[in-house]
């Protein structure tokens, strides 16, 4: 039994590397300095692993939304918006 039904490609290889990398180092960081809640331009007071897993959804959201509405430009293309809208939210969210 192994995993031969996955279809992995690279990009999906990549996707969760880079999830992990992001979950690993949230806790380093949380290890090193602890985080607090705060307010921010979000409606509700978060803390930096929620700002952290509203970011990946965020991106998620942009990029399923960029194959609906411009399915023709390589999602690659989507990649500096939702870098962009990540650090905004990290940042100041």
């Amino acid at each position: 039994m192994g995993i031969e039904w996955m279809h992995w490609h690279i990009s999906s290889v990549i996707g969760v590397l880079i999830f992990a990398g992001v979950v690993i180092g949230l806790n380093v960081w949380h290890a090193i300095s602890p985080g607090y809640a705060r307010k921010g331009f979000l409606p509700i007071t978060t803390t930096r692993g929620e700002r952290a897993f509203v970011s990946i959804l965020s991106f998620m959201f942009i990029c399923i939304l960029w194959l609906a509405f411009v399915p023709k430009v390589h999602v690659i293309w989507s990649l500096p918006i939702s870098g962009v809208l990540i650090f905004i939210m990290l940042k100041w969210g």
